[in-house]
């Protein structure tokens, strides 16, 4: 009765270990998604005003994500103060100062892809305060998840994760940093831009970027059946309907850089002062997030990323 006591006891002792596995992933993942919706609920409170370029709120917005990119180890670029890329730009005859804020995971080849997220809104209008929750607290919670997987699970591509200001200007940061980029603009495979990614009541998120680059449709391999991710919005025979140039993406589609776009379809609090914390879709945000998320990771993988693009990645002349 030896061997087999021995065998029962191995048995026992491989299945508690897969067990003890099991719930430390399970506890890891509620974990991030605590603090995906930390990051949302803070960055759309009040006192961030609407965290309007330009204004007080921003720069506390920036204070925060300045701290989060520190304690998740992002590295910063020597041309930068520290994370920000400072810019400027004239609106309505004067020129208003705008701060991306920029990080980096150096990944096992300099080929670059870079993941963004606007932090900025409109911030208070007739004395109401628009926070923006949807718009796009969602989008630079997720980029702050992603920062923190990738930081735990070393990227073959060096990831830049950038927080972009004066979305709601023009895209004026995403336009100041393909002007002047960190790194060569050669060296950026791919942009991936979350803007409104945690409020739809029937489950469905869109990627664009498709229509112009079909290839990018083998990395959507998720089988998850909670969220439903649509391709569209970008044929530009749809008109005001094709999403292209309607978010950060759009200022590198103009350098001839392959994108993703991840967004909803407008809802009722879109650019409104309803636009608050409780009342996103929180299931369906932690969701949307561990989709693209799994979309990012399928791409990362592959490291001929370059050459399906080979045709298309002639920049234009500056």
């Amino acid at each position: 009765m030896y061997a087999p006591l021995k065998m029962n006891i191995y048995l026992l002792i491989s299945l508690g270990l897969l067990l003890s596995c099991s719930s430390l992933k399970k506890s890891t993942s509620t974990q991030a998604d605590k603090q995906l919706l930390n990051d949302v609920e803070i960055l759309s409170s009040d006192a961030y005003e609407g965290r309007k370029t330009g204004t007080k709120g921003a720069e506390m917005a920036r204070t925060y994500i300045g701290k989060r990119f520190t304690d998740i180890g992002l590295l910063s670029f020597q041309q930068f103060k520290g994370y920000e890329q400072h810019f400027s730009f004239d609106k309505n005859g004067g020129t208003l100062n705008g701060k991306n804020m920029i990080g980096y995971i150096q990944g096992k080849t300099d080929e670059v892809i870079v993941i963004s997220a606007h932090y900025d809104h409109i911030g208070i209008i007739r004395n109401e305060i628009y926070n923006g929750a949807d718009d796009n607290a969602s989008g630079v919670a997720a980029l702050l998840k992603f920062a923190e997987y990738f930081k735990a699970n070393k990227p073959n591509h060096t990831l830049i994760f950038a927080a972009f200001d004066a979305e709601e200007m023009g895209m004026q940061g995403s336009k100041a940093f393909v002007t002047t980029p960190p790194v060569s603009l050669g060296k950026i495979k791919l942009n991936v831009n979350m803007d409104m990614i945690s409020h739809n009541d029937k489950g469905e998120l869109y990627a664009c970027g498709t229509f112009k680059y079909p290839e990018l449709k083998k990395y959507f391999i998720t089988t998850s059946p909670k969220i439903k991710v649509l391709f569209g919005h970008d044929d530009p025979k749809t008109g005001s309907k094709d999403w292209t140039n309607q978010s950060d993406h759009s200022s590198f589609n103009d350098k001839n850089i392959p994108f993703l776009y991840f967004g909803v379809e407008d809802h009722k609090d879109y650019h409104q002062a309803s636009d608050e914390y409780k009342n996103i879709n929180k299931a369906f945000f932690t969701d949307a997030a561990a989709a693209i998320l799994e979309t990012i990771t399928n791409i990362d993988k592959d490291r001929n990323l370059q050459s399906i693009f080979r045709e298309k990645l002639q920049l234009k002349k500056q």
